[in-house]
């Protein structure tokens, strides 16, 4: 596995346009990181792992500054798991210049649920991941779906710039208890990692109730957040929503497939978490 560091470097080692498998992330990888390596590799490519802490996706009062580098630590784990190169870029290198060209993707799918909390961080995340697709040139790009507004953005990025890359979500890997595992778990104390796991909890029970009773889908929703907010949670949203489109459902389409999708604060950690349904 190598591990380079500038985009001359990463070109002249990968075997061309459309010739290799590409995982972009942030790094302080845990499994679920590994598990999308994994799935890249049944390309049959070679598999590049990008990591980049990428401050156009961080607000002001975000944790851009303290969220966790651990290179070391992540090369020894994509090795193990087969990656290929590790493509881990200054910020000058990426970004040698203020980046005034952005990607500004459809506000229709950006500025909702994640995009209304965090506004600009979809414009942080299209342009980010754009300029890696060109550095990188993959064939196909796999992401986790436990960023599921970010895997449809993405998608929808990819499709209306005709780029010729497949990308690929798979499911979100979870602890045993069903957590979500995301690298901002870290975070949370000890008493707190053991109430976070009423997240996911809470989007189960929502989607177990629409699927019995579709007509009791805002209770369900309200219930949901009141549920958290009891345990000493501060939810952003708990909504269900149409997969494809990520839209309230009409009633026609209660019938699925659909998505329940939430973002809540336990201490001073957020979480994210999803369920298709």
């Amino acid at each position: 596995m190598q591990i380079l560091h500038t985009i001359d470097a990463l070109r002249a080692a990968l075997p061309g346009p459309g010739a290799c498998a590409f995982v972009p992330t942030m790094g302080n990888l845990h499994e679920g990181h590994l598990a999308l390596v994994r799935q890249a590799r049944t390309h049959g490519l070679p598999v590049v792992v990008s990591i980049f802490v990428n401050r156009l996706q961080f607000a002001p009062h975000e944790d851009f500054d303290t969220y966790p580098r651990t290179l070391e630590r992540d090369a020894d784990l994509l090795r193990g798991a087969g990656a290929s190169f590790v493509f881990a870029p200054q910020e000058s290198e990426l970004y040698p210049q203020p980046q005034t060209f952005k990607v500004h993707p459809d506000p229709a799918i950006a500025d909702i649920l994640e995009g209304h909390f965090r506004p600009g961080f979809f414009t942080g995340v299209c342009t980010v991941v754009m300029k890696l697709f060109q550095c990188v040139q993959p064939r196909v790009a796999v992401f986790g779906k436990k960023d599921y507004q970010q895997l449809a953005v993405i998608r929808q990025m990819a499709r209306q710039f005709a780029l010729p890359i497949t990308v690929e979500g798979i499911d979100t890997s979870r602890a045993d208890d069903g957590l979500a595992l995301s690298s901002r778990n870290g975070y949370l104390s000890p008493e707190q990692r053991q109430q976070a796991v009423a997240l996911s909890q809470a989007l189960r029970q929502i989607a177990n109730r629409v699927r019995l009773d579709p007509s009791s889908l805002h209770v369900a929703e309200a219930e949901g957040a009141a549920t958290l907010m009891a345990q000493g949670w501060a939810p952003d949203y708990l909504t269900v929503r149409r997969r494809d489109d990520l839209l309230p459902p009409d009633a026609g389409d209660l019938a699925g497939p659909l998505v329940v999708l939430g973002a809540a604060r336990l201490g001073t950690t957020r979480l994210i978490d999803n369920l298709e349904f």
